[in-house]
C-alpha cells in the first residue's frame, strides 16, 4: 500500500537565532525551508560546528527545539545546518519562561 500523505518542506524566508541548549551562544543566519519535522538554516562557514548539539531556533513567528542532525558546506562561504525537530521538555520551556521577557521593565 503507497503511502499518501508527504511531509514536504516549504521555502521560509526569515532571518533566525540559533542558541546552543548548553553553551547558550548564539549562532545567527537564516532559514531556507521548514516542515513540521524540521528546517534548514544557512549560516556563515565560520560558525562553529554544533553538529548533534540541541538547540533552540527562533525565526520570526516560529520556535523550534531541535537536533542539529547535518551539517553541508556550500561553495558560496556558508553552510547549511538541518534541525530535526524535538518536543520541548518541561525544562526548555521553563528556561524560554524565565528568560522571555528578562530586560523587560514591569
Amino acid at each position: 500500500m503507497e503511502e499518501r500523505r508527504k511531509i514536504n518542506r516549504v521555502e521560509f524566508k526569515a532571518n533566525s537565532v540559533i542558541v546552543d541548549k548548553e553553551s547558550l551562544e548564539k549562532y545567527f543566519g537564516e532559514v531556507k525551508n521548514v516542515s513540521p519535522l524540521g528546517m534548514a538554516i544557512t549560516v556563515d562557514e565560520k560558525t562553529p560546528s554544533i553538529l548533534g548539539n540541541d538547540v533552540i531556533v527562533v525565526a520570526e513567528t516560529l520556535i523550534m527545539y531541535a537536533d542539529v542532525v547535518r551539517e553541508d558546506k556550500e561553495a558560496n562561504g556558508k553552510k547549511t545546518i538541518a534541525l530535526k525537530a524535538r518536543k520541548f521538555t518541561p525544562d526548555v520551556l521553563q528556561y524560554l519562561f524565565e528568560h522571555i521577557a528578562e530586560g523587560v521593565e514591569e
